[in-house]
């Protein structure tokens, strides 16, 4: 294959068409990284001709950290007779959002995986009461896991459970526990999760409903290159069904394996890091494979603000957020800290413009 063959390919990607399964694999494996990474650019400004590098102010809550699921790349979570278990009460969330209302933030993310003592019930209360005490609080929650997972203990509809959250205060759906959309993947790191089609179920209910929605994909593990396409394929097709009135995937993150002391890397030793090289060419593949999901926010968690900032100029034009509180990805050796002001340094000497947003990406001023 010449250079002119992937230059036709991002020809025909920037014109607005979408790419099939055999052209991104030729891509992914042969393509010139600047080429790439320029294209990337190129549909980037043309997506945000503005110049704004967008992030948000939130708080990640993590409400529990009993999790059967047990997943293998996951030093959080813990069995139900750890000694170090634990449920937030009321005046623990409390604390936290005051918290996070001093520095201005009006989002949290709760996380929390599927402990079996919490019901369905536990959830519908626990969004009243914090939406009661806090009206304005924007609740960025659970997953397409816990969903399933809810939706079984419960003996309810997907869709029955979604509407009871909603109704509850749930304002938008994180793309949580996608990991990589391959059962084979899944079956080997997180088995008990739900499946890759129970993942995507989840996802077309919830934009059917209207619910904003946001997709993952955690790579640098066991799994291929044809996996990682074939994820960002299944991602591309989903938002391709929405129905007009919905935003679906509003944004797509693609973050590296953190391995420190997991499970998975005692039983795959092999697994190397991810480098800049390989994050960057991710982020630019992203925005030219996903052209239907308008931002492609960069994981300066797991790979440090000088990374992040470079993939500013690759596709990438959100830098999420400055995560006051980071309890899971810490634990497996990623402890990156980045508050405001780096978050705006970050940006402006990228050679961005530094806006606040909420999840809708709407701007704030």
């Amino acid at each position: 294959m010449n250079q002119k063959y992937f230059t036709d390919l991002l020809e025909k990607s920037l014109s607005g068409e979408f790419l099939n399964y055999d052209e991104i694999i030729h891509l992914y494996r042969f393509a010139d990284f600047h080429e790439l990474v320029f294209y990337a650019d190129i549909i980037r400004k043309k997506n945000h001709p503005d110049n704004i590098v967008t992030y948000i102010i939130d708080r990640n809550i993590n409400y529990t950290n009993i999790c059967y699921s047990q997943c293998k790349f996951c030093n959080f979570c813990r069995n139900s007779n750890d000694h170090d278990i634990y449920i937030l009460e009321l005046k623990d969330y409390k604390s936290k959002i005051d918290e996070l209302y001093l520095i201005g933030g009006r989002q949290i993310l709760l996380q929390g995986g599927m402990n079996p003592k919490l019901d369905l019930e536990y959830y519908q209360n626990l969004f009243k009461q914090l939406k009661n005490y806090y009206p304005d609080l924007k609740l960025h929650a659970l997953g397409p896991p816990e969903i399933v997972f809810l939706a079984k203990k419960s003996k309810k509809t997907i869709h029955q459970v979604l509407e009871i959250l909603i109704e509850a205060g749930l304002d938008s759906l994180p793309g949580a526990g996608a990991e990589i959309l391959s059962d084979r993947v899944r079956n080997i790191i997180s088995p008990a999760k739900c499946s890759s089609a129970e993942w995507l179920e989840v996802m077309q209910i919830a934009h059917e409903i209207g619910l904003t929605t946001s997709a993952t994909m955690m790579f640098g593990h066991i799994e291929t290159i044809e996996e990682r396409v074939e994820h960002l394929l299944k991602i591309r097709e989903l938002q391709n069904k929405k129905p007009n009135n919905s935003k679906g995937f509003i944004s797509f993150t693609p973050w590296p394996f953190a391995k420190s002391g997991t499970k998975l890397v005692k039983e795959y030793p092999y697994i190397p890091d991810v480098s800049a090289i390989e994050f960057l060419r991710i982020i630019s593949l992203s925005r030219i494979v996903l052209l239907n999901i308008p931002n492609i926010q960069v994981s300066w968690l797991t790979m440090g603000a000088e990374v992040a900032s470079l993939a500013l100029h690759c596709g990438a034009n959100d830098m999420s957020s400055i995560m006051i509180e980071e309890n899971v990805v810490s634990k497996a050796g990623k402890n990156f800290k980045l508050d405001e002001n780096g978050m705006k340094k970050a940006i402006s000497e990228a050679g961005f413009i530094p806006k606040r947003r909420n999840q809708q990406y709407e701007i704030l001023n």
